[in-house]
């Protein structure tokens, strides 16, 4: 759990360590998600947009517009790639629109 071996390590690395031990990276990211989905997709689709939910590798989307959703359908690969390169890893390889 804590590494007294070590004399000097940053805090970004002492955090990074508290986060592996303690399995808080699906949480974080599931954080990271949403703020980049209302990032990237800006406050129009975020208004409609009702909720999130990130499954392993599976981004859930429920909206209320059913005319969004299908405008969004056209999109996927596009989204994904964008979220993805704003999250700085991919973390999503599939979008489901309900």
């Amino acid at each position: 759990m804590v590494k007294r071996h070590q004399e000097h390590q940053s805090l970004s690395e002492v955090l990074q360590d508290f986060v592996t031990d303690n399995k808080l990276q699906v949480g974080l990211d599931k954080v990271a998600v949403r703020e980049v989905w209302e990032k990237i997709m800006g406050p129009a689709i975020t208004k409609y947009t009702q909720h999130l939910k990130l499954d392993k590798h599976t981004l859930y989307v429920q909206l209320t517009s059913s005319v969004l959703r299908e405008e969004l359908s056209y999109g996927k690969h596009k989204i994904i790639d964008n979220l993805n390169q704003e999250l700085g890893k991919e973390l999503i390889k599939k979008i489901v629109l309900r």
